[in-house]
């Protein structure tokens, strides 16, 4: 049997993880739908590749989850903040173009993935640190 403890960790977890992969697809999608509207974007950039590039990231975010249900839970924590913070990527818009020259669509998208990925990434490091702790904590008692 799972501790209630733990299952709200996972519920929370789960739900920030769900909130960012959602927010992530969005930002993704609109900007392969509308990718040429995207100012100063590199002229390699095509859809294909912004939606492998979507899979490739949330698979690592999959592969993050499977490993926290397992006994390999900081390494799935540690793969789950990596996802997370693939998040911040989006911010590189803006080195591209200033704000200003974003439609409202893409700033709210854009945004939103990054608020999304920080959430996530700030519970994926707190729990890393405490199933690390917990680690610590039971290989000095023995």
């Amino acid at each position: 049997m799972i501790p209630a403890r733990n299952t709200d960790r996972l519920t929370l977890l789960l739900t920030l993880w769900a909130l960012y992969c959602v927010a992530s697809l969005a930002h993704f999608v609109h900007n392969a739908e509308f990718l040429a509207e995207y100012p100063n974007m590199p002229i390699w950039f095509s859809r294909t590749r912004v939606y492998a590039a979507w899979f490739a990231i949330t698979a690592i975010g999959v592969f993050g989850l499977v490993l926290v249900r397992s006994r390999y839970a900081p390494i799935g924590f540690v793969l789950v903040a990596v996802y997370a913070a693939f998040g911040f990527d989006g911010l590189g818009h803006y080195a591209l173009a200033p704000i200003a020259s974003h439609s409202l669509a893409m700033n709210l998208t854009i945004w939103s993935e990054v608020v999304a990925a920080a959430a996530l990434l700030v519970v994926a490091l707190r729990y890393l640190f405490v199933a690390l702790r917990g680690l610590l904590g039971a290989g000095a008692g023995t």
